[in-house]
């Protein structure tokens, strides 16, 4: 499981590291950080750019400084500002040398690094902008040009300039950067930042270009962990899907597809008006396969190609996403124009925070219904999960879906929990242990929809509320809210996931499966994953269903069952 951090935002206000280590990539390795993302879960942490950056200078004539680092300076230099202050004294060296030792103690604690990365543009910025390296060495033999007389940069990065990765020099400088850090510093992989820029000749985007073959051909950056961002502001920019094995691509149609059912659709419904069918849905849950399914190899990259998500640094957080229908970005000093305004979010009747003991707390157990949805949903679909950090606690950055230049409380995450926070970090990690202990939640090819030699169970197959095969007719009518997934898991247990987007309780009858009873596992109207505990041990068969039984599902829920075998 990816776990996105800034590597200061993390342990700002984390009480179990030292005052002088928060905010450090020594912070980010003390035992205190370990063992949370050891709790939760955690396999590989992914960074938020470390490679030393610099301001754009409207942010700093604003007071604000660029708190993400998408703007780097030095592709081989890491980030003096994440340093302690005892390396930063002693100079360059030692700032290595914390980072190095951030990465060894990661990797002793079972931890993978990947690095955000960004060899899309740089902080030299459009024409106006300051020359600081690549622009005085050689500016139109590093960045891309239109090939007018005089020329002009062109931008698809949205950030002023664009390297030209049709240049010699540019493929070697980003390809020596990435060898320097997976040799020398040893992480275990990249995120690419707008990767479509690096693949473009010209215009054009191709997923052979010379760039992604040298890389992923390469004896060290070959087997290492390579994510893209699969999309830029160019002319063809979105590019979800094709990039070339074994990169995996951020899928952003996971991401809308299960907001949409959750959020968007629910507060349409409690409009009065109806949202969209289940195919999207159902397609992002299974892997994708329309987008991953394409390639060299039949089957393509296969649903571990797909890194699904449904929060990210950019866009709200979790608990933001129930909290808010619209973006609350004035304390970026852009006249909250900034941002994006397709957040699919629903703010069950009432915008931004509520008090417990006022007369509208009554949707605080709604919105956290909803973020256990959201959970739910991201660790029982096929793909590689990615977690924000601080969604497991419930953060909020108050309603700002754009917080790159606020190094702050907004985008630190407070480790300050009350009930409801730790009940939701509990649901994560449990989550996460039901994923890690049963493959059938995690499988790593697509499914054909027909029992595999040897099982009488097909691979994966869709139900109704009446455990009957889903019709043509159902899976295009939007009022349709209630689905059946059933996963076989031989020789291990089978997964039936039940879901409903519907504002009313439902009635839904088990499918039938092989004939083995079902264990409720895990309900979304459950606070806490041990409530079920103790509210059954009075009745200890109340977990146990038979096929063929018709249970309630509480609305805009969801369940997980496993077979017993």
């Amino acid at each position: 499981m990816l776990y996105e951090a800034h590597v200061r935002g993390l342990t700002m206000n984390l009480r179990g590291v030292p005052p002088e280590l928060r905010g450090t990539y020594a912070g980010l390795a003390h035992p205190a950080t370990i063992a949370h993302l050891k709790r939760l879960g955690v396999t590989t942490v992914e960074l938020l750019p470390i490679h030393a950056s610099l301001a754009e200078p409207w942010l700093t004539r604003k007071g604000l400084g660029n708190y993400w680092g998408y703007n780097t300076l030095g592709f081989f230099a890491p980030e003096p500002r994440y340093a302690t202050r005892a390396a930063r004294e002693a100079g360059p060296q030692a700032v290595l040398a914390e980072v190095k030792g951030m990465v060894a103690l990661l990797h002793a604690a079972g931890l993978e690094v990947v690095l955000d990365v960004v060899y899309n543009h740089t902080c030299e910025g459009g024409a106006d902008g300051p020359s600081l390296s690549l622009r005085g060495l050689d500016n139109t033999g590093y960045y891309l040009h239109d090939g007018a007389r005089p020329a002009a940069l062109v931008d698809v990065t949205g950030c002023g300039n664009s390297l030209d990765f049709r240049r010699t020099r540019v493929v070697q400088l980003a390809l020596d950067s990435l060898r320097y850090w997976a040799g020398e510093v040893g992480v275990d992989g990249f995120r690419f930042d707008l990767a479509v820029t690096l693949g473009r000749n010209g215009a054009d985007f191709t997923p052979y270009h010379p760039f992604f073959v040298a890389m992923t051909t390469d004896p060290l950056l070959g087997s290492a962990k390579l994510i893209a961002e699969p999309w830029d502001l160019g002319p063809g920019g979105w590019r979800t899907g094709q990039f070339p094995a074994p990169t995996a691509d951020w899928n952003d149609r996971f991401r809308g597809a299960v907001r949409t059912f959750w959020l968007a659709d629910a507060g349409a419904q409690a409009k009065g008006h109806t949202g969209r069918d289940l195919r999207e849905l159902a397609t992002r849950m299974s892997g994708s396969a329309d987008l991953f399914g394409l390639g060299e190899v039949p089957g393509g990259r296969g649903p571990l190609g797909s890194v699904n998500f449904v929060t990210a640094h950019d866009g709200f957080t979790l608990a933001d996403l129930v909290a808010y229908d619209h973006k609350h970005n004035a304390a970026n000093l852009e006249d909250n124009r900034d941002g994006s305004d397709d957040n699919r979010s629903w703010n069950h009747g009432l915008e931004g925070p509520v008090r417990r003991d006022s007369p509208f707390a009554v949707v605080l157990p709604l919105r956290r219904r909803s973020m256990r949805n959201l959970l739910g949903t991201l660790l029982v679909s096929a793909g590689v999960p990615m977690i924000t950090a601080g969604d497991e606690i419930g953060r909020t950055q108050r309603g700002n879906n754009n917080a790159y230049c606020q190094d702050n409380e907004i985008s630190w995450v407070d480790w300050e929990t009350e009930p409801w926070q730790r009940d939701l970090l509990a649901t994560a990690a449990y989550l996460l242990d039901l994923r890690r202990d049963h493959p059938v939640l995690r499988p790593a090819r697509f499914a054909s929809g027909r029992p595999a030699p040897g099982d009488d169970v097909a691979d994966l197959a869709w139900f109704d509320a009446r455990g009957e095969a889903m019709t043509a007719q159902l899976w295009h009518d939007p009022h349709n809210r209630v689905l059946q997934m059933l996963r076989s898991g031989r020789p291990g247990a089978d997964a039936l996931v039940l879901l409903n987007g519907s504002l009313d309780l439902q009635e839904v009858t088990l499918v039938k499966g092989r004939g083995a009873d079902y264990e409720l596992v895990w309900d979304s109207a459950w606070e806490r994953p041990g409530q079920h505990r103790a509210d059954s041990d009075a009745e200890p068969m109340s977990l146990l269903a038979s096929p063929g039984e018709t249970v309630e599902l509480e609305s805009l829920s969801m369940r997980v069952y496993l077979t017993r075998r």
